[in-house]
């Protein structure tokens, strides 16, 4: 649900974007942090907010990192 608003940050488009693995952290809400595979040996980690249930927001972009690794562990940032 996010690939369109990473697309728009970085100014291209990913063929691949899989979610490889991912870890939570509820807040008021819930952060989820993503490693995802974007093609060859790319990946990106990103952090995904989904806000609680009564606010209905749409899941949004808060931040990512590029020219990640399979092996680089996926953290809070």
């Amino acid at each position: 649900k996010v690939k369109a608003q990473i697309e728009e940050k970085e100014g291209k488009t990913f063929d691949v974007f899989t979610a490889v693995e991912f870890k939570t952290q509820v807040v008021a809400g819930t952060n989820y942090f993503i490693k995802v595979h974007v093609g060859n040996e790319e990946f990106m980690h990103l952090r995904v907010f989904k806000s609680l249930p009564h606010e209905n927001e749409q899941l949004s972009l808060h931040s990512y990192k590029g020219s990640k690794t399979k092996h680089d562990e996926l953290a809070y940032f």
